[in-house]
């Protein structure tokens, strides 16, 4: 399936920061850089689990905000 990944990473600290790298190497593990903070990913079900379980991971529920949109189911 395809996605698109966005992130707003609260960088007001250095853990903030660390935060904010740390989740677009995430990113780009499963996708390809289209904006700074925007992603097109190519996924499989297995693929996007392990895409949101290494997000929730990297994240402060309380200070950032990830959403992934699906663009396209497989045929």
């Amino acid at each position: 399936m395809e996605l698109l990944v966005t992130y707003d990473i609260s960088t007001t600290t250095a853990a903030g920061e660390k935060r904010l790298r740390d989740i677009a190497k995430v990113c780009e593990a499963y996708g390809q850089r289209v904006q700074k903070s925007v992603f097109e990913c190519l996924v499989n079900e297995a693929q996007l689990e392990l895409l949101e379980h290494d997000i929730r991971r990297t994240i402060d529920r309380n200070q950032d905000s990830v959403r992934i949109y699906r663009l396209r189911e497989p045929f």
